[in-house]
């Protein structure tokens, strides 16, 4: 994982982040577009963070794998309550090499200086992977809780 690097998005990330969500994320919010992602980066712009495959040093500009690849994402949000988790993902190609771990890293780091106590995940029910990956990274599931939602008017 020496070519992978964790930063967080800026606004020229947006349109990168929401294509790579729709081949390497399970699932859809209704916040996946172009105004939600740039309302998340302006309001909190430590939140969204990426794992970006960096080229070797002394890459010609232009050339094959002279430019930063999006590798993987999570959403590290904090309100001053709560540390939520959300949109952990990595390309398929590029799982089990570290990335979703050192995304995660990155996240408690985050929350911790910013005096969280308990981070929090969003995880598909049905995302079996998912639920593997989490638990080997030490989180449980909370069986008495349940989601509830009500989308807003705009």
């Amino acid at each position: 994982m020496s070519d992978v690097q964790i930063r967080a998005a800026g606004p020229a990330d947006l349109d990168a982040v929401l294509a790579f969500w729709k081949s390497a994320a399970e699932g859809t919010s209704i916040s996946d577009d172009s105004d939600g992602v740039a309302r998340l980066v302006a309001r909190d712009p430590e939140a969204l963070l990426l794992a970006v495959r960096v080229p070797p040093a002394g890459t010609e500009p232009g050339t094959p794998g002279a430019d930063e690849e999006l590798v993987g994402t999570v959403i590290a949000g904090f309100d001053g309550w709560r540390c939520s988790l959300y949109r952990l993902a990595v390309l398929p190609e590029r799982r089990r090499q570290g990335i979703a771990t050192a995304l995660l890293a990155a996240a408690e780091r985050r929350f911790t200086a910013l005096g969280g106590r308990r981070a929090d995940a969003m995880v598909l029910e049905a995302n079996e992977p998912a639920h593997h990956a989490w638990a080997a990274a030490g989180y449980h599931r909370e069986d008495q809780w349940r989601r509830w939602v009500r989308p807003l008017e705009a």
